[in-house]
Protein backbone atom coordinates (compact mmCIF):
# COMPACT_ATOMS: atom_id res chain seq x y z
CA UNK A 1 0.00 0.00 0.00
CA UNK A 2 1.53 3.51 -0.84
CA UNK A 3 1.86 6.28 1.73
CA UNK A 4 -1.22 8.65 2.09
CA UNK A 5 -0.64 12.22 3.06
CA UNK A 6 -3.44 14.38 3.01
CA UNK A 7 -3.13 18.47 3.41
CA UNK A 8 -5.20 21.24 4.35
CA UNK A 9 -4.08 24.59 2.04
CA UNK A 10 -4.32 27.87 1.70
CA UNK A 11 -2.57 29.83 -1.16
CA UNK A 12 1.02 30.89 -1.20
CA UNK A 13 2.27 28.93 2.03
CA UNK A 14 0.58 26.26 1.55
CA UNK A 15 0.89 25.68 -2.40
CA UNK A 16 4.76 25.96 -1.96
CA UNK A 17 5.16 23.49 0.55
CA UNK A 18 3.12 21.00 -1.31
CA UNK A 19 5.32 21.59 -4.41
CA UNK A 20 8.47 20.80 -1.83
CA UNK A 21 6.66 17.95 -0.62
CA UNK A 22 6.01 16.44 -3.80
CA UNK A 23 9.54 17.00 -5.00
CA UNK A 24 10.68 15.31 -1.74
CA UNK A 25 8.57 12.62 -2.77
CA UNK A 26 9.46 12.08 -6.31
CA UNK A 27 12.48 11.12 -4.97
CA UNK A 28 11.87 8.90 -1.88
CA UNK A 29 8.60 7.51 -3.31
CA UNK A 30 8.54 7.24 -7.11
CA UNK A 31 6.54 5.68 -9.01
CA UNK A 32 9.38 4.58 -11.87
CA UNK A 33 7.70 7.54 -14.31
CA UNK A 34 9.15 10.68 -12.94
CA UNK A 35 6.20 11.02 -10.55
CA UNK A 36 5.57 9.42 -6.79
CA UNK A 37 3.78 6.57 -6.00
CA UNK A 38 2.37 8.43 -2.83
CA UNK A 39 -0.83 9.35 -2.86
CA UNK A 40 -1.09 13.40 -2.20
CA UNK A 41 -5.25 14.98 -1.41
CA UNK A 42 -5.18 18.49 -0.66
CA UNK A 43 -7.72 20.31 0.99
CA UNK A 44 -8.00 23.75 -0.39
CA UNK A 45 -9.51 26.36 1.28
CA UNK A 46 -12.62 28.49 -0.46
CA UNK A 47 -13.50 30.84 2.15
CA UNK A 48 -11.41 33.50 0.12
CA UNK A 49 -13.42 32.76 -3.18
CA UNK A 50 -15.33 35.72 -4.51
CA UNK A 51 -17.76 36.33 -7.05
CA UNK A 52 -16.61 39.23 -9.68
CA UNK A 53 -17.93 40.53 -12.81
CA UNK A 54 -20.18 37.56 -12.67
CA UNK A 55 -17.28 35.07 -12.58
CA UNK A 56 -16.46 32.71 -9.85
CA UNK A 57 -13.04 33.30 -9.21
CA UNK A 58 -11.13 30.63 -6.39
CA UNK A 59 -7.96 32.46 -5.51
CA UNK A 60 -6.69 29.41 -3.06
CA UNK A 61 -7.90 26.76 -5.58
CA UNK A 62 -6.10 28.08 -8.40
CA UNK A 63 -2.52 29.05 -6.61
CA UNK A 64 -2.07 25.47 -5.59
CA UNK A 65 -2.99 23.96 -8.94
CA UNK A 66 -1.06 27.08 -11.05
CA UNK A 67 2.14 26.29 -8.60
CA UNK A 68 1.97 22.79 -8.73
CA UNK A 69 1.14 22.91 -12.44
CA UNK A 70 4.24 24.89 -13.27
CA UNK A 71 2.07 27.91 -14.38
CA UNK A 72 2.22 30.42 -11.15
CA UNK A 73 4.03 33.83 -11.49
CA UNK A 74 7.08 32.97 -8.84
CA UNK A 75 7.80 36.28 -8.04
CA UNK A 76 4.47 37.17 -6.81
CA UNK A 77 3.39 33.85 -5.88
CA UNK A 78 0.55 34.04 -6.98
CA UNK A 79 -1.41 34.66 -10.65
CA UNK A 80 0.16 33.22 -14.25
CA UNK A 81 2.97 33.32 -15.47
CA UNK A 82 3.65 36.08 -18.74
CA UNK A 83 0.29 37.57 -18.14
CA UNK A 84 -1.49 40.44 -19.37
CA UNK A 85 -3.88 42.56 -18.33
CA UNK A 86 -6.20 44.12 -21.55
CA UNK A 87 -9.24 42.77 -20.01
CA UNK A 88 -8.42 44.64 -16.74
CA UNK A 89 -7.44 47.91 -18.67
CA UNK A 90 -10.64 47.91 -20.28
CA UNK A 91 -13.14 47.33 -17.66
CA UNK A 92 -10.98 50.58 -16.11
CA UNK A 93 -12.20 52.46 -19.25
CA UNK A 94 -16.14 51.92 -18.51
CA UNK A 95 -15.58 52.32 -14.84
CA UNK A 96 -16.36 48.93 -13.96
CA UNK A 97 -14.82 48.58 -10.63
CA UNK A 98 -13.23 47.62 -8.34
CA UNK A 99 -10.33 48.82 -9.87
CA UNK A 100 -8.50 47.00 -6.24
CA UNK A 101 -8.92 43.68 -7.86
CA UNK A 102 -7.84 42.95 -11.28
CA UNK A 103 -8.26 39.92 -12.97
CA UNK A 104 -5.16 38.98 -15.65
CA UNK A 105 -6.13 37.69 -19.00
CA UNK A 106 -5.08 34.12 -18.74
CA UNK A 107 -5.95 33.56 -15.37
CA UNK A 108 -9.64 34.82 -16.30
CA UNK A 109 -9.83 32.10 -19.36
CA UNK A 110 -9.74 29.86 -15.81
CA UNK A 111 -12.65 31.63 -14.02
CA UNK A 112 -14.43 31.54 -17.42
CA UNK A 113 -14.42 28.53 -17.74
CA UNK A 114 -15.32 27.32 -13.84
CA UNK A 115 -18.40 29.68 -14.31
CA UNK A 116 -19.43 28.12 -17.15
CA UNK A 117 -19.37 24.63 -15.77
CA UNK A 118 -21.04 25.38 -12.25
CA UNK A 119 -23.73 27.27 -14.13
CA UNK A 120 -24.24 24.26 -16.03
CA UNK A 121 -24.73 22.25 -12.58
CA UNK A 122 -21.64 20.94 -12.15
CA UNK A 123 -20.14 21.05 -8.33
CA UNK A 124 -17.27 22.89 -7.67
CA UNK A 125 -15.47 20.01 -6.86
CA UNK A 126 -16.07 18.24 -10.24
CA UNK A 127 -15.52 21.65 -11.83
CA UNK A 128 -11.62 21.46 -9.49
CA UNK A 129 -11.05 17.36 -11.46
CA UNK A 130 -11.77 18.97 -14.38
CA UNK A 131 -9.29 22.60 -14.41
CA UNK A 132 -7.05 19.84 -12.96
CA UNK A 133 -6.91 17.69 -15.87
CA UNK A 134 -5.11 20.50 -17.87
CA UNK A 135 -2.80 21.55 -15.15
CA UNK A 136 -2.16 18.16 -13.92
CA UNK A 137 -0.92 19.02 -10.14
CA UNK A 138 0.07 15.32 -9.47
CA UNK A 139 -2.23 15.98 -6.09
CA UNK A 140 -6.05 15.22 -5.62
CA UNK A 141 -7.30 18.93 -5.61
CA UNK A 142 -10.74 18.95 -3.50
CA UNK A 143 -11.85 22.21 -1.92
CA UNK A 144 -12.88 22.52 1.62
CA UNK A 145 -17.59 22.37 0.31
CA UNK A 146 -19.07 22.37 -2.93
CA UNK A 147 -21.25 25.23 -1.22
CA UNK A 148 -20.48 29.04 -0.63
CA UNK A 149 -18.31 29.85 1.95
CA UNK A 150 -17.17 33.28 1.97
CA UNK A 151 -14.63 34.94 4.87
CA UNK A 152 -16.09 38.05 5.80
CA UNK A 153 -14.75 40.64 8.20
CA UNK A 154 -15.42 43.14 10.95
CA UNK A 155 -13.86 46.42 10.50
CA UNK A 156 -14.62 49.63 11.42
CA UNK A 157 -14.61 51.96 7.80
CA UNK A 158 -12.44 54.73 7.54
CA UNK A 159 -15.45 56.77 7.93
CA UNK A 160 -15.92 55.29 11.18
CA UNK A 161 -18.59 53.19 10.98
CA UNK A 162 -18.69 49.51 12.12
CA UNK A 163 -19.54 47.07 8.76
CA UNK A 164 -18.68 43.28 7.08
CA UNK A 165 -16.77 43.71 4.04
CA UNK A 166 -15.25 40.26 1.85
CA UNK A 167 -12.35 39.55 3.14
CA UNK A 168 -10.72 40.11 -0.46
CA UNK A 169 -11.13 44.05 -0.10
CA UNK A 170 -10.12 44.04 3.39
CA UNK A 171 -6.55 42.20 2.43
CA UNK A 172 -6.16 43.42 -1.30
CA UNK A 173 -8.01 46.76 -1.53
CA UNK A 174 -6.54 48.11 2.30
CA UNK A 175 -3.70 45.52 3.20
CA UNK A 176 -5.22 44.58 6.17
CA UNK A 177 -4.59 48.22 7.33
CA UNK A 178 -7.93 48.08 8.42
CA UNK A 179 -8.37 46.46 12.37
CA UNK A 180 -10.24 43.59 12.07
CA UNK A 181 -12.65 42.78 15.30
CA UNK A 182 -13.40 39.38 14.10
CA UNK A 183 -14.24 37.19 10.82
CA UNK A 184 -17.51 36.24 9.81
CA UNK A 185 -17.81 32.70 7.57
CA UNK A 186 -20.94 33.28 5.52
CA UNK A 187 -22.72 30.48 4.31
CA UNK A 188 -21.08 28.28 6.82
CA UNK A 189 -24.24 26.31 8.80
CA UNK A 190 -25.38 25.60 4.87
CA UNK A 191 -21.78 24.08 4.40
CA UNK A 192 -20.47 20.68 4.17
CA UNK A 193 -17.40 18.90 3.43
CA UNK A 194 -16.75 18.58 0.02
CA UNK A 195 -17.55 14.37 -1.20
CA UNK A 196 -14.10 12.84 -0.36
CA UNK A 197 -12.70 15.78 2.04
CA UNK A 198 -13.77 13.75 4.95
CA UNK A 199 -12.24 10.38 3.68
CA UNK A 200 -9.31 11.22 2.70
CA UNK A 201 -8.78 13.47 6.60
CA UNK A 202 -9.68 9.91 8.19
CA UNK A 203 -8.20 7.28 5.45
CA UNK A 204 -4.59 9.20 5.22
CA UNK A 205 -1.19 7.91 6.95
CA UNK A 206 -0.38 11.34 7.42
CA UNK A 207 -2.11 14.57 7.61
CA UNK A 208 -0.43 18.11 7.14
CA UNK A 209 -1.05 21.42 8.38
CA UNK A 210 1.29 23.51 6.30
CA UNK A 211 2.79 26.96 6.74
CA UNK A 212 -0.72 28.67 5.61
CA UNK A 213 -2.80 31.31 7.21
CA UNK A 214 -3.96 29.96 10.94
CA UNK A 215 -7.29 32.31 10.93
CA UNK A 216 -8.19 32.71 7.64
CA UNK A 217 -6.66 29.44 5.06
CA UNK A 218 -6.18 26.68 7.76
CA UNK A 219 -8.90 27.87 10.44
CA UNK A 220 -11.75 28.48 7.02
CA UNK A 221 -11.11 24.98 6.14
CA UNK A 222 -11.53 23.50 9.87
CA UNK A 223 -14.74 25.88 10.42
CA UNK A 224 -16.98 23.95 7.93
CA UNK A 225 -19.04 21.38 9.98
CA UNK A 226 -17.54 17.81 10.40
CA UNK A 227 -13.95 18.71 9.60
CA UNK A 228 -12.06 19.78 12.53
CA UNK A 229 -13.98 16.96 14.09
CA UNK A 230 -12.39 14.58 10.81
CA UNK A 231 -9.09 15.94 12.03
CA UNK A 232 -9.30 15.17 15.58
CA UNK A 233 -10.20 11.75 15.62
CA UNK A 234 -8.00 10.90 12.32
CA UNK A 235 -5.84 7.67 13.39
CA UNK A 236 -3.06 9.66 11.03
CA UNK A 237 -0.54 11.76 13.08
CA UNK A 238 -1.28 15.60 12.59
CA UNK A 239 1.52 17.50 12.04
CA UNK A 240 1.35 21.45 11.34
CA UNK A 241 3.99 23.50 10.25
CA UNK A 242 4.19 27.20 11.55
CA UNK A 243 3.54 29.69 9.61
CA UNK A 244 5.38 32.49 11.99
CA UNK A 245 9.21 32.74 12.60
CA UNK A 246 10.55 35.22 14.64
CA UNK A 247 7.35 36.58 15.82
CA UNK A 248 6.49 37.52 12.18
CA UNK A 249 4.53 35.90 9.47
CA UNK A 250 6.89 35.03 6.91
CA UNK A 251 4.73 36.86 4.22
CA UNK A 252 1.14 37.74 4.34
CA UNK A 253 -0.91 39.47 7.18
CA UNK A 254 -1.05 36.87 9.09
CA UNK A 255 -0.55 38.68 12.46
CA UNK A 256 -3.12 40.95 11.85
CA UNK A 257 -5.32 38.03 11.94
CA UNK A 258 -4.18 36.49 14.48
CA UNK A 259 -4.63 39.65 16.55
CA UNK A 260 -8.16 39.67 15.75
CA UNK A 261 -8.83 36.84 17.63
CA UNK A 262 -6.75 37.38 20.53
CA UNK A 263 -3.59 35.31 19.71
CA UNK A 264 -0.10 36.28 19.85
CA UNK A 265 1.86 36.55 16.38
CA UNK A 266 4.41 33.60 18.01
CA UNK A 267 5.50 30.09 16.78
CA UNK A 268 3.99 29.27 20.31
CA UNK A 269 0.71 31.06 20.66
CA UNK A 270 0.10 29.43 17.13
CA UNK A 271 1.12 25.72 18.23
CA UNK A 272 -1.88 26.25 21.15
CA UNK A 273 -4.41 27.61 18.94
CA UNK A 274 -4.64 24.49 16.81
CA UNK A 275 -4.05 22.78 20.46
CA UNK A 276 -2.82 19.38 21.43
CA UNK A 277 -4.77 16.38 20.32
CA UNK A 278 -4.13 14.85 23.78
CA UNK A 279 -5.89 17.57 24.88
CA UNK A 280 -8.80 17.60 22.55
CA UNK A 281 -7.17 19.98 20.41
CA UNK A 282 -5.85 19.07 16.80
CA UNK A 283 -1.52 18.69 16.72
CA UNK A 284 0.46 15.61 17.17
CA UNK A 285 3.34 17.39 15.85
CA UNK A 286 4.59 20.77 15.29
CA UNK A 287 7.97 22.20 13.15
CA UNK A 288 9.22 25.63 13.96
CA UNK A 289 12.20 27.56 12.50
CA UNK A 290 15.79 27.11 13.85
CA UNK A 291 15.76 30.73 15.09
CA UNK A 292 12.65 29.77 17.49
CA UNK A 293 14.40 26.77 18.79
CA UNK A 294 14.65 28.06 22.52
CA UNK A 295 10.68 27.71 22.13
CA UNK A 296 11.06 23.48 21.67
CA UNK A 297 10.24 23.38 25.31
CA UNK A 298 7.55 25.34 25.96
CA UNK A 299 5.65 23.55 22.92
CA UNK A 300 6.32 20.42 24.05
CA UNK A 301 4.54 21.34 27.84
CA UNK A 302 1.77 22.18 25.59
CA UNK A 303 1.58 18.28 24.49
CA UNK A 304 2.91 18.23 21.08
CA UNK A 305 6.08 17.19 20.06
CA UNK A 306 8.34 19.92 18.72
CA UNK A 307 11.28 19.94 16.16
CA UNK A 308 13.37 23.23 15.16
CA UNK A 309 14.64 23.21 11.61
CA UNK A 310 14.75 25.48 8.56
CA UNK A 311 11.49 26.79 7.83
CA UNK A 312 12.05 29.99 4.72
CA UNK A 313 10.71 27.88 1.18
CA UNK A 314 14.45 29.88 -0.16
CA UNK A 315 13.52 27.35 -3.25
CA UNK A 316 11.97 23.80 -4.01
CA UNK A 317 14.89 22.13 -2.71
CA UNK A 318 14.73 23.90 0.90
CA UNK A 319 10.70 23.06 0.68
CA UNK A 320 11.28 19.17 0.20
CA UNK A 321 13.79 19.11 3.49
CA UNK A 322 10.79 20.82 5.12
CA UNK A 323 8.83 18.06 4.10
CA UNK A 324 10.61 15.74 4.63
CA UNK A 325 11.24 16.96 8.32
CA UNK A 326 7.72 17.03 8.49
CA UNK A 327 7.32 13.18 7.73
CA UNK A 328 10.04 12.17 10.13
CA UNK A 329 8.45 13.85 12.98
CA UNK A 330 4.64 12.33 11.91
CA UNK A 331 6.66 8.98 12.43
CA UNK A 332 8.21 10.10 15.75
CA UNK A 333 4.50 10.65 16.64
CA UNK A 334 3.27 6.82 16.12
Amino acid sequence: MSLRITALAGGIGGARFIRGLLAHLRDHYPDGAGGTAAEVTVIGNTGDDIWMHGIKVCPDLDTVMYTLGDGIEESQGWGRRDESFTVKAELAEYGAGPEWFGLGDRDLATHLVRTRLLTAGRTLSEVTDELCQRWKPGVRLIPMSDQRVETHVIVDEPEGARTAMHFQEWWVRYRASLPAHGFVMVGIDDAQPAPGVVEAIRGCDVLLLPPSNPVVSIGSILSVPGIREAVGTTSAPVIGVSPIIGGAPVRGMADACLTAIDVETSCVAVAAHYGSRAHGGLLDGWLIDSTDATFVGDIESLGIRCRAVPLFMTDVAATALMASDALALADETT
